[in-house]
């Protein structure tokens, strides 16, 4: 950039040369010079859905401002930096649902737990080898946690809240409401470790920066190498790159016995990417590796854009179990998009979690039953709608409920709805959304779909105002929609699960690419 002056105030600021894609950053590369000159100040808000660039540009009239002169703009953290091309292509995601203990307890003695999720998005070429990677992750805990920014659940509505650390002094403050408005303001509020930008400070810069150090390194690899490299470069005690001055049980040996070329490389990574790939903060490597093993064939596209989006919701029931208490759960939706230079979609997975009470009576639903010393939860364990007792009150049932939780897709021909299974419904919207923006995806919804359930409209549809809504339509729109509902016909957007925000979420979160497929 350049950063003209004049005497104290920032009188211009250009930027003179750039490798972003203009559709995706074109926004920032405007907005942020001009929000710089008005606030006489490089520390501006980053442009939304251009946060690399955003930051590049940001740090560049720092640098210009502290004597640097003119300076390009940083090399934006993206998942590839060059044009990437493949005759044969997949794409995959992957989770892994984790849990900590810890750290420690509260000044009260009561235990601090969180959940870790990491999720990632994955495009492979036809040898395996990554071509471009995006992970992030969702950490939430127990509202005694005294850390800023962190994520909160106090438990499922009637477990009598947990105790909260509210000002994070590290002394407690009292319990969180034992409500519904509770529960649902918590899960609303879940932000990823990206989300939370520059309030997740690590020991070398931001979780986000080590993590597209990481992504950086990644690129070229195969998952079998990505796993030998963390076997033969990372402590076997904590699961972070070795130095020299690692202390785990056994490091100092594994690092001595490194070439020096090998020294020199791990010093390179180290000098941003110094978190664990796998510990009690989270399984990243299984993350990877999951993408893989969902990896879906991709079609011919020349892709611009990429991007990971979550939302996360609550539903109140369906109903109670015979004893009266209320069945409850939380579900997950994760968008994994690709975009053209206009900002289409070029390909998409969705995929789905959700963890019910275990009172819910459906075979196959994942379950979580409070944290531990929550008193456990009624337990209807062979889904005849009987509660049969409760579920053991324990730190071993956490971890195992925790650790078996699948997706919708993971749960396969046992997800059957009225059409064909989810995976099979999420497949049919979408082959509807290729070639449409986030907007075109929005305005569909919101013409053809429901204004009470989200559900394509039909010749049927009893919802109100759907009738009316139906018969607005053309002949070609409601051979259109009955083409559709022939295999798609849940909601894209209703207590089951928010479909819509988490792909405006992935188009907000892109990052730039340069992927020519097929």
């Amino acid at each position: 950039v350049s950063v003209t002056m004049d005497g104290d105030t920032i009188a211009a600021v250009e930027v003179v040369s750039n490798s972003e894609t203009p559709e995706i950053a074109g926004t920032a590369l405007e907005q942020i010079p001009a929000a710089i000159v008005a606030a006489n100040s490089a520390d501006v808000d980053v442009v939304s859905g251009a946060t690399y660039t955003s930051n590049g540009i940001i740090n560049a009239v720092k640098n210009a401002l502290s004597g640097g002169g003119t300076s390009e703009p940083e090399a934006t953290p993206e998942p590839t930096q060059e044009p990437v091309a493949a005759a044969e292509a997949y794409q995959g995601f992957g989770l892994s649902n984790t849990v900590r203990m810890g750290p420690g307890s509260d000044d009260t003695g009561t235990p601090v737990y969180s959940i870790n999720q990491v999720f990632a998005s994955v495009v492979f070429d036809g040898d395996g080898k990554i071509l471009a990677i995006y992970v992030d992750q969702l950490e939430y805990a127990t509202p005694n946690y005294d850390g800023a920014s962190m994520p909160h659940f106090s438990g499922w509505p009637g477990q009598g809240g947990y105790n909260n650390d509210s000002n994070h002094d590290a002394v407690v403050d009292g319990t969180t409401p034992d409500t519904e408005e509770q529960f649902t303001e918590e899960v609303a509020g879940w932000l990823t470790k990206r989300d939370r930008g520059e309030d997740y400070v690590m020991g070398t810069g931001t979780w986000h920066e080590q993590m597209d150090a990481f992504q950086r390194l990644f690129i070229g690899m195969t998952v079998d190498e990505v796993e030998e490299w963390f076997a033969k470069y990372c402590s076997d005690a904590n699961g972070r790159p070795l130095t020299e001055n690692s202390s785990g049980e056994g490091d100092a040996e594994k690092y001595a016995a490194l070439t020096d070329d090998e020294k020199a490389m791990l010093a390179d990574v180290t000098s941003s990417a110094t978190m664990s790939l796998n510990d009690s903060h989270g399984d990243i490597l299984s993350a990877i590796r999951k993408a893989y093993e969902n990896r879906v064939p991709l079609g011919e596209m020349t892709a611009a854009g990429m991007g990971l989006g979550l939302s996360s919701t609550v539903r109140m029931g369906p109903g109670s179990d015979d004893t009266g208490t209320p069945v409850y759960s939380i579900n997950q939706v994760f968008a994994n998009t690709l975009f053209d230079s206009e900002g289409r979609i070029v390909a998409i997975y969705v995929d789905q979690l959700e963890y019910a009470t275990p009172n819910y009576d459906g075979a196959e639903m994942p379950h979580f039953s409070g944290w531990p010393g929550q008193g456990g939860y009624n337990n209807d364990s062979n889904h005849d709608a009987v509660v049969d007792g409760t579920t053991p009150d324990t730190e071993e049932q956490f971890t195992e409920e925790v650790a078996g939780w699948v997706t919708k897709r993971d749960r396969g021909e046992t997800y059957v709805m009225g059409t064909g299974t989810w995976s099979e419904q999420m497949d049919a919207f979408q082959k509807l959304f290729v070639g449409k923006t986030v907007d075109e995806v929005e305005e569909w919804f919101a013409k053809y779909c429901s204004d009470a359930n989200g559900r394509p409209l039909k010749e049927s549809s009893s919802g109100e105002g759907d009738a009316e809504k139906y018969a607005a339509l053309t002949d070609d729109e409601k051979a259109m929609l009955a083409d559709i509902t022939s295999s798609a016909t849940m909601s894209l957007n209703d207590s089951h699960g928010d479909i819509l925000s988490a792909i405006r979420a992935s188009f907000d979160n892109m990052v730039s690419v340069d992927l020519t497929l097929g």
